[in-house]
């Protein structure tokens, strides 16, 4: 995925039920998906993104913005009264931080590795 600064690079749409999901979505878009661990299904011929289970505080789609350079970006998340959680690693993927803006939206923060 090549990475520019505060574009939309990644979305995860959550599901109860995932083969429900990539059902709908194919007969509605004709996605097709592959299979991850974890039940996770990267959608091949649609946007960059992945079908997903749903969990407790994941009913909505995520939304990952791009970042080059992760710490900066979440040091001001912080500053402009934003929060995050913990910056996590995806070995060979790249970083990734869910936050929250300063009213409370929720997005994610991707760099690649």
């Amino acid at each position: 995925m090549p990475t520019t600064h505060g574009q939309i690079n990644w979305i995860e749409l959550p599901a109860a039920d995932t083969a429900k999901a990539r059902a709908f979505y194919g007969g509605l878009f004709g996605w097709e998906t592959s299979e991850f661990p974890g039940d996770y299904h990267v959608i091949g011929n649609g946007p960059e993104g992945a079908i997903v289970p749903r969990e407790d505080g994941f009913s909505h789609p995520r939304v990952y913005f791009a970042t080059e350079d992760m710490d900066a970006s979440v040091k001001q998340v912080h500053e402009l009264g934003g929060a995050r959680a913990e910056t996590q690693t995806v070995p060979g993927i790249g970083r990734i931080a869910h936050c929250h803006d300063d009213q409370g939206t929720p997005f994610s923060l991707f760099e690649p590795a």
